[in-house]
């Protein structure tokens, strides 16, 4: 078992095919993980191990993975590059102490990279970066670093250099050491490396040591001890400069840059050394903070150490048909064994642990112990879900859940037949579960089950797992847009609900106003005085207010950011119940909502296109057609351009296809949910039209 200052839990994230699933190759190959090296290209990459990655060649759920490197257990979660799966990446930088970053040394920072590079300040995750690819054509180092600082400001100091770069690279050189690192021969059946080290050629030497001697100045600022060296014009040695380095990343005052190609084996071995020497410890991570569970107001720490309470987070959910459900949990502080009890302070529930299980990518290890720092896989827990806090029963603390960005598209799904009916609810059900930022929900007036998620990839690998992996074939309808409804002026209605049957009768009265809340959701007041609606009744009033703006009142779009005030109202003694003032309270607010200005809102998307200068003004041309704004343009590298921007989701639907035309290939692009927005009068009449279309085809079809 190791020592807690030897355990590295890291995080390997990036742009789509910036490398990293081949990064994670290479170090599970030198770590002896691994006896042969997966190829991302030929489906067989260990960490890509879902059908639906080896199809794509792309990585779309998070896998972790245990491998020892020296004195070190490094414990490595491999995350997707589509913003589709963002997701995956802002759980995995929840519960990791440190992050590879890795870039394509041909396109520097990529928008994606932008976005987990946010992420990881989001969680205070200190990281190094990995320059990749510097042995494909056009591969440029020093404009990785000047991008990394212009559109990161990620302060880069750079511990490598590269000899050469395209069909001219020969190694690295690192500047710590002063040597040349090259990988000489690798023999796949013996599961080893032959890594030569040799003195630096001299067309190298002289801009070797004066990259150097900018790293020790740099470096010289974390350290007292190096800089008085260093101001005395003292030899420095390594041990001196890795001290330094490891000091200023664990403040994340800098980021260390590395580089190399991972695909020829070349840089993989400083790359491990730095995930040791640099990156820290959960020790160095501290104490993780939590909330009182009964005092928001009032908090409680927990160290890294055995001794103290049990602490640990749940951030992922697998269901696997020989296991079953495994809970991926990272544990903060004391020790878990199989049959333990602990406490999901979340839920405020007990759950009983099995068994504990140690990940490798799609293999497992049981074992009988974990501890503070270990990120391991638990069997047996049953309410548990991705961002629950597991704690000791008798000492209990709620930790910082996880953030789930919104989801902005949609699609209505229904089983190719009558018999698949349940078993499509318990898939979605357990899709659901793995995956917080996919939702369902059913449509009680259409019968459908509507499906939502962060893009038309993610939604189309659901509908392939919920063939391949449950069996279960369906029919869905074309993506439809998450839009939303809301009101722009006040408006006040007096209605009463009266039915008279040929027994007890319903009766209810309310007055009701409603007033735009911008940014606030649903909000709801009551300024009744004198009893005139009995206080009993108010909550059903809300209910009702609350249920009609989920529903939607102008084409079924669920409502937001409106308040709703009860003024006034009256009651019947005998035929006034719950039930009548929630049906009063709900035709209520539909009347009010229509007189109160309705509109129609959109999900509108930050947008980034990369391009070569050539293409720019096809792609720009055909934004505008789409209703898209160019917010801003910056040099992205030689003879290319970065396009911020914003855009409708509703006009981006096969935008891959578009920009791939339009750019031979050459650009790619970005996108992520910003905001709501109102939409033009005639797309909103449009819309509506068609929702009330659709609306009335479904209840012929009733």
């Amino acid at each position: 078992m190791s020592l807690i200052h030897q355990v590295r839990n890291i995080g390997i994230a990036a742009h789509i095919d910036a490398g990293k699933t081949t990064v994670t190759e290479r170090v599970l190959f030198f770590t002896g993980v691994t006896r042969k090296l997966g190829e991302v290209h030929d489906g067989a990459a260990t960490m890509d191990f879902m059908k639906q990655e080896q199809e794509r060649g792309i990585t779309i759920a998070s896998a972790a993975i245990s491998c020892r490197w020296k004195d070190y257990r490094i414990n490595i979660i491999d995350t997707p590059g589509h913003v589709d799966f963002t997701v995956e990446v802002e759980r995995s930088l929840r519960v990791t102490d440190g992050l590879v970053a890795v870039f394509s040394g041909v396109d520097g920072v990529e928008p994606q990279s932008e976005t987990v590079w946010n992420q990881a300040d989001r969680y205070r995750v200190p990281r190094l970066a990995f320059v990749n690819k510097m042995d494909r054509e056009g591969a440029d180092f020093a404009h990785c670093l000047h991008s990394m600082d212009e559109q990161l400001d990620a302060r880069p100091v750079p511990l490598q250099m590269p000899m050469g770069s395209g069909a001219e690279f020969e190694g690295v050189i690192n500047l710590i050491d002063m040597q040349a690192e090259l990988v000489t021969d690798v023999d796949k059946a013996r599961q080893q490396a032959s890594v030569a080290f040799a003195p630096i050629p001299e067309k190298y030497l002289a801009e070797a040591q004066t990259m150097r001697g900018h790293m020790i100045e740099r470096l010289a600022e974390f350290d007292e001890q190096m800089l008085e060296q260093f101001v005395e014009g003292h030899e420095i040695d390594a041990e001196t400069i890795w001290r330094a380095a490891r000091r200023g990343v664990i403040r994340s005052l800098y980021t260390p840059v590395l580089c190399g190609a991972a695909y020829k084996n070349r840089g993989v071995i400083f790359l491990l050394d730095a995930v040791g020497k640099l990156l820290p410890s959960p020790i160095d991570h501290g104490a993780v903070v939590g909330e009182d569970v009964s005092d928001a107001e009032k908090t409680h720490s927990r160290t890294p150490s055995p001794s103290e309470p049990f602490s640990a987070l749940s951030f992922k959910i697998i269901h696997d048909p020989y296991v079953g459900q495994q809970t991926f949990t990272r544990i903060y502080s004391g020790t878990l064994s199989p049959g333990q009890t602990v406490l999901n302070a979340t839920k405020d529930k007990k759950e009983r642990v099995g068994r504990i299980l140690r990940i490798r990518a799609k293999e497992r290890e049981e074992v009988e112990q974990a501890g503070p720092g270990d990120i391991v896989a638990l069997v047996g827990l049953k309410m548990t879900t991705t961002g629950d806090t597991l704690c000791d029963p008798d000492k209990p603390l709620l930790l910082e859940k996880i953030h789930v960005p919104a989801a902005v598209i949609s699609m209505a799904v229904r089983p190719a037949d009558s018999k698949s009916e349940e078993a499509m609810g318990k898939a979605l059900a357990k899709i659901r579960l793995e995956d917080p930022s996919f939702s369902l929900k059913g449509d009680e007036e259409t019968g459908e089950t509507i499906i939502s998620g962060m893009g038309e990839l993610h939604l189309e690998v659901i509908v392939d797992r919920m063939k391949t992996d449950y069996g279960v074939e369906v029919v869905t309808a074309a993506p439809r847009v998450a839009f939303r409804e809301t009101i722009t002026s006040a408006a006040e209605v007096n209605y009463r609900h009266v039915k008279q049957t040929g027994g007890k009768g319903q009766f209810a009265h309310v007055v009701l106003r409603l007033e735009p809340n911008p940014g606030g959701g649903f909000e709801f007041k009551s300024a009744v005085v004198g009893g005139r609606v009995p206080r009993e009744y108010i909550p059903a009033i809300e209910e009702g207010c609350e249920e009609a703006l989920e529903r939607g009142v102008i084409a079924g779009y669920p409502g937001v950011d409106v308040r709703v005030v009860l003024e006034d109202g009256s009651f019947h003694a005998v035929d006034s119940s719950e039930m009548a003032f929630k049906i009063c309270a709900s035709k209520a607010f539909k009347q009010a909502f229509l007189k109160a200005g309705p509109q129609m809102l959109e999900p509108t998307m930050k947008l980034e296109i990369a391009s070569p200068d050539d293409y720019l003004g096809d792609i720009i041309g055909d934004l505008s057609r789409r209703r898209g704004k160019v917010t801003s343009m910056r040099r992205y590298r030689k003879g290319s351009q970065k396009v911020s921007g914003k855009a409708p989701l509703a006009e981006m639907f096969g935008y891959a296809t578009t920009l791939r035309s339009l750019s031979s290939g050459r650009a790619n692009y970005s996108l992520e949910f910003e905001a709501y927005t109102a939409m033009p009068a005639a797309l909103a009449e449009k819309v509506i039209e068609e929702a009330k279309k659709r609306m009335k085809e479904e209840a012929e079809d009733r």
